[in-house]
């Protein structure tokens, strides 16, 4: 069973795991086995300091933030690279449910602090949502990612021209190095702030073209995190190659490698408006 780190606000129905979930979201069914086929050759993990096994508090990356509506956010997300720099990735579970697609949802990168917190960029509205048609119709867990095509702010910008972007990854093996930066929900994280964990990856073993990573604190509300693959610092966040999408525990979480269809979703998300 996959359970999915959602914190729940009013946008998303408030659904609860049966079993196994250590007060994580919304279980779903878990298919397949093995590695994707057609994926690139794995990259080797770099050698270098030891791999975290427990996410720490940070100062995130200009270019992650969460999704918010007026009762708050639930779900993180960041922005991908694109011609018109006005596309963030983030899971599907976060913003497609059983009513279709959120509205009237935001996108705040860089926010932080206690209680309602601050969105020190600004905030960008959501206009389209892009997911996968098995991820409409069945919920398949094999295409648990989804492309957000944002408004220009107030002042006229896009939000990548003003905190910058990953590179999309369409190609990546499961076996990498990743940066991965997300927001818990206040019950344990009450400074309301990014945490990051740089760990390596393996393959998920109970769903083809998946991979794992093994770091704690990654609780509810760090759903569609970005995994970020050869990530430097905030001005090089490196390629993007998935957004969490679930995990039994705080310290198993997984994604599901960005792949020939999820291009095809995020093409969708970076066209001009019609």
């Amino acid at each position: 069973m996959r359970c999915r780190k959602l914190w729940v606000w009013a946008a998303v129905a408030v659904l609860t795991c049966a079993t196994g979930c250590a007060g994580l979201s919304r279980p779903a069914p878990r298919g397949g086995a093995g590695e994707a086929s057609g994926r690139a050759a794995d990259a080797s993990p770099p050698t270098g300091p030891a791999p975290q096994r427990t996410a720490a508090p940070s100062g995130g990356l200009p270019s992650v933030g969460v999704l918010l509506d007026a009762d708050g956010h639930w779900c993180t997300a960041s922005v991908v690279d694109s011609p018109r720099g006005n596309v963030v990735a983030t899971a599907a579970h976060c913003v497609y449910g059983d009513e279709g697609a959120v509205r009237d949802v935001a996108f705040a990168p860089g926010f932080h602090g206690a209680g309602e917190g601050t969105a020190p960029y600004g905030t960008w509205r959501v206009r389209a949502v892009e997911v996968d048609r098995a991820w409409e119709q069945d919920a398949d867990d094999a295409r648990d990612y989804a492309f957000l095509t944002l408004e220009p702010d107030g002042r006229g910008r896009e939000v990548q021209r003003v905190v910058g972007a990953a590179v999309p990854d369409w190609e990546s093996g499961p076996r990498r190095r990743v940066t991965v930066v997300g927001y818990p929900n206040q019950d344990h994280n009450p400074a309301n702030g990014p945490i990051s964990c740089t760990t390596d990856t393996v393959p998920d073993p109970d769903l083809a073209g998946s991979m794992v990573m093994e770091c704690a604190g990654f609780w509810d509300g760090t759903s569609g995190s970005p995994w970020l693959a050869d990530q430097r610092d905030p001005k090089r966040p490196g390629r993007l190659i998935g957004v969490l999408s679930g995990g039994d525990t705080d310290t198993e979480s997984t994604a599901v490698l960005f792949d020939a269809r999820a291009r095809e979703l995020y093409t969708r998300a970076a066209a001009p408006a019609s």
